[in-house]
C-alpha cells in the first residue's frame, strides 16, 4: 500500500457540474482522470455530503461512469488497520474537489 495513493474524490461540481440536489452534466475530464487513477492501482473514496437516497443515486451515476470507489466517505480498511483507530477524518493523501485551498497559494 506504501506505493500506492488514497485519493479523496469530491461528487458536485467534481465529478459533475454543481446542480444539487440534482445531478449535474458529468465532467468528463475529470471522470476519465479518476478512472485512470484507479487502473493504475490507486484507492479511491467518494467523498460527499451527499447522504441516503441522494447517495445512493450518486454512487449509482458513479458507477454508470465506471468508477467504483474503495470506500465512501470512509477510511481505508489497511489503514484502520495499520493506525489501529478509524478517525472521523478521513485520511486522505490527496482530495480532489472543486473547492480546495491550498495552503501553499495562503502562504
Amino acid at each position: 500500500m506504501d506505493d500506492k495513493f488514497f485519493y479523496g474524490i469530491d461528487f458536485d461540481g467534481t465529478l459533475c457540474e454543481n446542480d444539487y440536489p440534482n445531478i449535474g452534466e458529468p465532467k468528463q475530464t475529470i471522470i476519465d482522470y479518476v478512472k485512470k487513477l484507479k487502473s493504475s492501482g490507486h484507492y479511491i473514496g467518494l467523498w460527499t455530503c451527499r447522504e441516503g437516497k441522494m447517495l445512493d443515486e450518486a454512487v449509482e451515476w458513479c458507477k454508470e461512469q465506471g468508477i467504483i470507489f474503495d470506500t465512501i466517505n470512509a477510511n481505508l480498511p489497511e489503514r484502520i488497520e495499520k493506525w489501529g483507530c478509524d478517525c472521523r477524518k478521513v485520511g486522505y493523501d490527496y482530495v480532489i474537489d472543486d473547492k480546495n485551498l491550498l495552503v501553499e497559494d495562503i502562504e
